[in-house]
């Protein structure tokens, strides 16, 4: 108990990031499979074949996991993640859709997910219940505990809104390009080979960037954890 109370917020809140993303498996596990189908596809047009390939990249660092006797939940987020976008490339390609409409029906799930979170996450900093404070109250038992202390409200603010910076950024530079070739202002195979550039670029690098950024902010903040 005397450890625990010796505990400070950036500690609870670098572990709990750092479990939920994985580590450095956990992001390699969730990167390759996607960064394989979306190599593949973009630049062949066959569904079939980078369906094949990053579900056979996952299925060996699933195989490894479960050897391990390990959590595979990042594997399987990456096969649900590359399952839908493939499912909304099929539809388009029932619909009588062409390669460049398929292609820009897989990046719709994505840009809808980073659309919906980065909506929830603002809202939660905008009304002063950054959803990064309740990452603190599943560690100290009391899920609302840490919104009494404005220097931890502040805190979690400032770690939410990096969290989801990279959501923000995504969404303002793709969904341009997205209905711009949707509403045939713009090529669409240009409009795909750029968006598939920047879901290249701003997907774990991006991210990685912001959880460094994060580190930092946690490594210039003490502040005590609420009893």
């Amino acid at each position: 108990m005397e450890a625990a109370a010796e505990r400070t917020v950036e500690e609870v809140v670098r572990a709990e990031l750092s479990k939920a993303l994985g580590g450095r498996r956990g992001m390699v596990e969730a990167a390759v499979p996607t960064l394989a189908f979306t190599v593949l596809f973009l630049s062949t047009h066959h569904l079939a074949l980078a369906v094949i390939v990053s579900v056979g990249f996952a299925a060996v660092l699933l195989a490894v996991r479960l050897a391990q006797r390990s959590a595979p939940q990042f594997v399987l987020n990456s096969l649900f993640g590359i399952g839908l976008g493939a499912l909304f490339a099929w539809r388009a390609a029932r619909g009588g859709g062409d390669a460049s409409d398929q292609a820009l029906a897989y990046f719709l799930p994505g840009l809808l997910y980073n659309t919906v979170y980065s909506i929830v996450m603002t809202i939660s900093i905008v009304v002063r219940w950054p959803l990064l404070g309740f990452v603190v109250g599943s560690v100290t038992g009391d899920p609302t505990a840490w919104h009494e202390d404005p220097a931890i409200v502040r805190l979690c603010s400032r770690l939410t809104w990096l969290l989801v910076l990279p959501c923000i950024i995504r969404v303002l530079v793709q969904a341009p390009m997205y209905l711009a070739a949707r509403n045939g202002w713009w090529d669409k195979d240009t409009a795909v080979g750029a968006l598939g550039v920047s879901k290249i670029v701003m997907g774990w690098p991006l991210q990685i960037a912001a959880l460094g950024a994060i580190l930092w902010l946690l490594t210039r903040n003490r502040a005590p954890e609420p009893a």
